[in-house]
């Protein structure tokens, strides 16, 4: 039972502070009404969703090779969406190329379609309005398929306007964020350990070149980004070798391989945050 203490108490705690950023984002002043507190429940339910798919995706692909690995861990936080995210913790060693690309995309593409879902009935639910030139606004930034994903549900956005996002919708959108987040081919995340097992001794340089990158992003679009090159730097670049090496990887590996980079692609936006 202990190992399933600490996982349900995190659990429990995010949806608490996921409803209280929900409840925020809606203008209601939990001070004063924090019996409003459940009606954070659309973004809750959603951005809970979608890391506990990605995290679970992780699980199970883990248990079908044969790797151990705890339930996901949540990380409650007093943010705007209210949570760090989620991680599982790889207890035992990942064996062989195809373990690692099928325990390293499943998180991310079971997230993935669960946010592209989210997007789709959040846009829906969301408001054009119009912008007032005299107010600093806070802006999110588009990856190329939210910005598609907006012309589908919503029409082209007229100049001086802009998206007023559903709490559903700003789910979906921070779900593709975390995604492509994930998925850089650096060090040990996801795209870190699709990189190792397609490229092998590559994965050092593509490492560099993409942690280089984002190092750059940081200094020319968003501040945050120079925060996560030096998380990655702390966590370490490199790769861990696996014990078996198979000559040749499945197409359908090869296939999930290429695809998760096409989301990646999809999904990354240069500058996620700005006024």
């Amino acid at each position: 039972m202990r190992k399933y203490f600490v996982p349900l108490i995190l659990f429990f705690a995010t949806v608490l502070t996921t409803l209280f950023a929900g409840a925020l984002q809606q203008g209601i002043n939990l001070l004063k009404e924090p019996f409003r507190l459940w009606e954070g429940y659309p973004f809750s339910i959603s951005i809970m969703t979608i890391l506990f798919g990605h995290e679970m995706g992780h699980y199970f692909a883990s248990k079908a090779h044969k790797t151990k690995a705890t339930l996901p861990y949540f990380i409650p936080a007093p943010s705007i969406i209210g949570t760090f995210g989620a991680f599982i913790k790889m207890k035992s060693p990942i064996l062989t190329r195809k373990a690692l690309i099928d325990i390293g995309a499943a998180g991310p593409l079971v997230g993935f379609v669960l946010s592209f879902i989210a997007c789709l009935i959040g846009l829906k639910m969301s408001k054009i309005i119009p912008l007032t030139p005299a107010e600093d606004v806070f802006m999110l930034g588009d990856s190329i398929l939210f910005s598609l994903l907006v012309k589908l549900t919503l029409g082209n956005v007229p100049p001086q306007y802009d998206v007023l996002l559903s709490p559903v919708a700003f789910a979906g959108w921070i779900g593709l964020f975390v995604t492509s987040m994930n998925l850089l081919p650096v060090g040990q995340l996801d795209g870190g350990h699709i990189s190792y097992a397609l490229f092998g001794k590559w994965h050092f340089y593509i490492s560099r070149v993409m942690l280089f990158v984002v190092a750059v992003l940081g200094v020319f679009y968003w501040y945050g980004w120079l925060v996560w090159v030096l998380l990655l730097l702390f966590l370490g670049v490199d790769h861990p070798p696996i014990l078996v090496w198979e000559s040749q990887l499945p197409l359908s590996r090869r296939i999930v391989g290429t695809l998760s980079f096409i989301i990646f692609l999809l999904t990354f936006t240069p500058a996620p945050f700005k006024f």
